[in-house]
């Protein structure tokens, strides 16, 4: 297995996108983008080889409100003294072969996708030379990849891409499908804590128990080298779900529409600075310094 060079960040959105809506219902177009994950931005640019001078390209793609979202990435990473900021609009599979992008794919420094809808990332981009170029670059180059929300959940090789929280654990409620594939063995769901996905991120991997499960808060992220180790960064809290010793489930046996049941499922919450090394399934707690002891991290409008 090839240890990637590059780093992936995902971060659980600070922003209600309605991201991950059934299909009935309504898309709402917010007033105001307010970047609450600006730590985790600054730190998308440190990671950085190039850190400031880096050329970051924000992709689009997966929100209803594409203008809005670039510029007001565009202006946060102004702010963190990172240019110059592409944004590639790119709404069909027609755009991700264009060869400017292409070009732009090839030499930029750090990629951000924005949030929205996750099935708009997978079934655009799935298959295409676009794709093929960000995973060589993210496997032999330091080349960062980030994504927010649906830029998030569709980083992983299988994805959630619907479910609502309310009848998650009734058999075909959560459907997944296959995601970008920047990283194996895991699933990844977003607005985690704040909009009570427990349920999503509990069948999924009660349904294929050697996946581990990432339910990421808002402004919560992951930092991943070497494709294994991953890092807590930003305010909130990411929720692991480890089925590898789940005793018992009836997801197989249950018929459609019905509720299914687990038996001791392993659940780990991870706080800034904590890390994880997914090829040992070992959770270490970072330990606090002295300069570091009373010292409060407030989620953004606490």
């Amino acid at each position: 297995m090839t240890v990637p060079k590059g780093k992936l960040i995902i971060i659980g959105g600070a922003v209600d996108m309605n991201t991950n809506l059934g299909a009935q219902e309504e898309i709402l177009k917010p007033d105001h983008l307010k970047f609450f994950e600006q730590g985790i931005l600054k730190r998308i640019i440190t990671e950085s080889a190039r850190q400031s001078a880096s050329k970051v390209e924000v992709i689009t793609t997966a929100s209803q409100i594409p203008e809005l979202v670039g510029e007001e990435y565009t202006e946060a990473f102004n702010y963190l003294l990172a240019n110059p900021i592409g944004v590639m609009d790119i709404r069909t599979r027609e755009d991700a072969s264009n060869p400017e992008y292409l070009e732009r794919i090839r030499k930029c420094d750090v990629v951000m996708f924005s949030g929205g809808d996750q099935l708009r990332l997978s079934s655009i981009f799935g298959g295409t030379e676009f794709l093929q170029i960000m995973k060589n670059r993210y496997e032999h180059e330091h080349f960062v990849i980030a994504g927010t929300s649906a830029g998030a959940a569709a980083a992983s090789t299988n994805m959630i891409y619907r479910g609502q929280s309310s009848k998650a654990l009734i058999k075909g409620e959560v459907q997944i499908t296959a995601g970008l594939g920047f990283i194996d063995s895991v699933i990844i769901d977003t607005h985690f804590v704040q909009r009570g996905r427990i349920g999503r991120l509990l069948y999924a991997v009660a349904s294929n128990p050697g996946m581990l499960g990432i339910g990421l808060g808002e402004d919560a992220g992951l930092l991943i080298t070497e494709g294994t180790m991953m890092e807590a960064i930003g305010s909130g809290l990411t929720i692991l779900v480890n089925g590898r010793k789940m005793a018992e489930t009836n997801i197989y046996d249950v018929e459609m529409g019905s509720p299914v049941s687990i038996k001791n499922m392993r659940v780990s919450v991870m706080s800034i600075f904590d890390k994880y090394d997914l090829a040992q399934s070992q959770l270490l707690i970072k330990k606090a310094t002295k300069a570091e002891e009373g010292v409060v991290v407030t989620a953004p409008g606490s």
